[in-house]
């Protein structure tokens, strides 16, 4: 299959289309195609004895991989990418936070957001319709909280891998830990408009979230670039995210990668599978 890599540098400056919009119902319907990953996922692991101890030493001296799982799944949505990695000697981890609900079910406030979310400035009329608009920085920040205890308990630096939604998570607990995160890998991550421009934005809208909001929010958070090499996977036949959204436009050391991939198919597909290996070799130092 062939692949198409987009880097973009400091030296290039790339600004994000004026008009990005959500997938269109036939990409949404077209994420049927995740079955099929799931089955050629299926027929490997029976064929080639991957649920059995390490069968290799390839990432004995890779720093521990912390994977996060996409909106509405656990870290058994995962597993399979983690087990494949820890028979090739990789240590891979799962998040350890449960369901991800996009923070939906952690009580909070705007007033329990770390300052690092700077929300002083966010108006009164938001405060007063609070509708949940800071979970997803809530989750960040619970996240930030589990990374910085696995980090102590490991007494090494780690790597981040997100699907989706976590994606975006594991970039924001890489901006916050720049020392101790080595390098982040996303497959179909939003870093854009939050779900603006995602298949969900109906169900958010109907809610009464100011979607708005969010991605001025996360605009603000990305005049912060992201240090850490950072290997952005898409699709623009992703039937859940709009593909533009996916592109970085401000970090200095990013790679996109574009696969032809259903969104919910992409943690099981094997050409994310080798980008995700290719990813740890070439940072391997």
């Amino acid at each position: 299959m062939s692949l198409h890599r987009i880097k973009l540098m400091k030296s290039r400056p790339n600004k994000p289309p004026k008009h990005i919009k959500a997938p269109g119902r036939i990409a949404l319907i077209k994420e049927a195609r995740t079955l099929v990953d799931i089955g050629s996922v299926a027929v490997s692991f029976a064929q080639r004895g991957l649920l059995g101890k390490a069968a290799s030493q390839r990432g004995k001296n890779s720093p521990p991989i912390i994977m996060f799982p996409g909106f509405a799944s656990d870290d058994r949505y995962l597993w399979p990418l983690r087990r494949y990695l820890m028979s090739l000697g990789y240590q891979a981890e799962g998040w350890g936070l449960g369901t991800n609900l996009a923070g939906a079910n952690l009580p909070h406030t705007l007033d329990d957001l770390h300052p690092r979310w700077d929300i002083e400035h966010t108006s009164k009329e938001l405060r007063e319709d609070y509708r949940g608009e800071g979970g997803v920085p809530y989750l960040c920040d619970k996240a930030i909280e589990r990374v910085q205890q696995r980090i102590a308990e490991l007494d090494s630096p780690v790597i981040l891998l997100g699907w989706s939604l976590e994606g975006y998570v594991a970039r924001e607990v890489a901006r916050e830990l720049d020392k101790d995160v080595k390098q982040v890998i996303t497959f179909g991550s939003p870093v854009i408009g939050g779900p603006k421009y995602t298949s969900a934005a109906p169900i958010f809208k109907a809610r009464g979230f100011n979607l708005d909001w969010i991605e001025s929010e996360i605009e603000r958070r990305n005049t912060k670039p992201i240090q850490q090499p950072i290997t952005a996977i898409y699709s623009k036949s992703d039937g859940i995210v709009g593909w533009p959204a996916s592109i970085d436009h401000n970090s200095p050391n990013v790679e996109h990668i574009e696969v032809d991939a259903a969104h919910l198919g992409m943690g099981f597909n094997r050409t994310v599978w080798k980008l995700v290996l290719e990813a740890l070799d070439k940072h391997a130092d």
